[in-house]
């Protein structure tokens, strides 16, 4: 099967009846609408670089299912290169789309799967990694996109899912038959579910044995019957639905509830069920992956956002002064060193008994500690220099309307030589970047929260053997710290 076009991609969607509800209204076409089309343009993009003469090497890459060359997102990591790929890949995909371009998750999701499915058939004799690998290859020659399906509602968070006083506040298993399975629940924040073609469900927790019928991991499309698609509003998305003062008019971003009612799954889509052992696993390795992605596509949105910053600079007069060079400053080395942090998870990953590579969970989680705090430090930064205008200024229609038009033409003007309409639309861009509620929460809690990430550096460190280096140095005889066992971490 060919590479599909980004025209293909779009027409491969619209053949799709999945059930979606918007702002309270059943939705028959949900490609036609403007809530959701941005979005769609935005993983458009990973279709569109595919073709791009300049960024195929990085885009393309040979499968060892098919033997033929597919999109990068549908191919998990079989060499330190290919991790440096992802990374890469996203940068350029952030700096193109200034967005979220949705696609990422599937890819991690399907890298989860491929070692997790393997370890599980080593140790129980199950067959999920030959399943997993023919849908793989399913995804691979028909040029696929996934969305992953991870963050259960939870309910009463003190609580385990068995404990819940309603059981469906974590997704589950309510049937199991020859055919297969029949699952209930919801999962939260689906980053762009209605632009992919199926729904990858993974665990959201470690689990206990009373947990069993939680951990379950699938893969259906996103039109099954009984999936239902419930979009999530944002603080700007009126504007798509207007058509003016949108800031970045071409790419979106949005998140939807999907509910699960009933939905049945057949046995040659699971990839986990009753396995609770390998839940917390499951979603360790997919949050490794993703917090590697967010690192590589949020350095690219932040190059987005220094050049809107300096944009701003120069149409306000202001491009020379030296707190505004400092700010500058600022906002660039907070992109690197996320990108940077990102990279060498990526060299210093490693190969998995699956074949699959891995990689380095700490480095990757350090990435991510950096993005949830500086890039909202960025965003504010990004406001200061551009001014308040951002906040207070009137509609591109009044800019329209003979009655004030002129006046804003007038008193919004900024530097000689630069149009005031254009003056106007950097600053919604800024507005967008900056004060967009569903990206600005993601840099925070996208692929967990920011405590889930120090549990991880934590869990992850072998503290023991740097107390043997801080010991060394010290002239102390080597032995383990007070209170702790030999070669047991905290």
């Amino acid at each position: 099967m060919p590479l599909m076009t980004a025209g293909e991609y779009l027409d491969s969607l619209r053949r799709m009846k999945p059930t979606v509800y918007i702002l309270g209204e059943r939705v028959d076409s949900p490609t036609e609408d403007p809530h959701i089309r941005a979005s769609i343009n935005a993983t458009a993009a990973t279709y569109e670089l595919a073709f791009d003469q300049e960024y195929r090497h990085i885009a393309l890459v040979e499968s060892p299912l098919t033997g033929g060359m597919i999109n990068r997102f549908n191919h998990v990591a079989s060499s330190i290169e290919d991790l440096v790929a992802r990374v890469k890949i996203n940068r350029v995909l952030g700096q193109r789309v200034g967005t979220c371009f949705q696609r990422c998750t599937g890819l991690d999701g399907l890298s989860a799967l491929s070692i997790t499915t393997y370890n599980m058939d080593r140790r129980y004799g199950t067959q999920y990694h030959q399943r997993f690998l023919g849908f793989l290859r399913y995804m691979q020659e028909n040029d696929y996109s996934g969305h992953i399906a991870v963050t259960d509602v939870k309910g009463d968070r003190s609580k385990r899912p068995h404990q819940q006083a309603d059981p469906d506040l974590y997704l589950r298993v309510v049937e199991r038959n020859e055919d297969g399975i029949v699952v209930r629940g919801a999962k939260a924040h689906q980053t762009g579910s209605l632009n992919s073609h199926e729904t990858i469900v993974l665990p959201t927790t470690a689990l206990q044995e009373a947990d069993t019928d939680y951990a379950v991991a699938f893969s259906i499309p996103v039109d099954t019957p009984g999936l239902v698609h419930i979009y999530g509003r944002g603080t700007l998305d009126s504007r798509e639905v207007e058509g003016v003062d949108l800031g970045n008019c071409f790419y979106g971003k949005y998140c939807t509830l999907v509910v699960f009612d009933d939905v049945f799954v057949p046995w040659d889509r699971v990839f986990m069920c009753g396995e609770w052992e390998f839940a917390g696993e499951m979603v360790s390795r997919f949050s490794s992956y993703h917090r590697q992605s967010h690192g590589g596509c949020k350095s690219g949105l932040l190059d987005v956002v220094s050049g809107a910053a300096y944009t701003m600079a120069e149409y306000n007069g202001t491009a020379k002064v030296s707190h505004i060079r400092e700010k500058l400053t600022d906002i660039i080395h907070r992109a690197e060193t996320i990108y940077a942090c990102t990279l060498a998870s990526s060299y210093e990953g490693h190969r998995e008994p699956s074949g699959t590579y891995a990689v380095n969970s700490v480095l990757a989680n350090a990435a991510k500690i950096h993005e949830g705090r500086d890039l909202v430090e960025a965003m504010r930064l990004l406001l200061d220099i551009a001014g308040g205008l951002v906040g207070t200024m009137p509609s591109e229609l009044d800019l329209q309307n003979p009655a004030t038009g002129a006046f804003l033409e007038k008193y919004l003007k900024g530097v000689e030589g630069v149009q005031t309409r254009d003056r106007m639309r950097m600053f919604r861009l800024v507005e967008k970047l900056a004060m967009e509620s569903r990206d600005l929460v993601s840099a925070v809690h996208g692929g967990g929260s920011p405590q889930a990430h120090r549990l991880t550096i934590l869990r992850e460190t072998d503290l023991e053997a740097k107390a043997r280096l801080a010991r060394r140095l010290a002239g102390i005889q080597d032995g383990p710290s007070p209170g702790l066992a030999p070669g047991v971490r905290p």
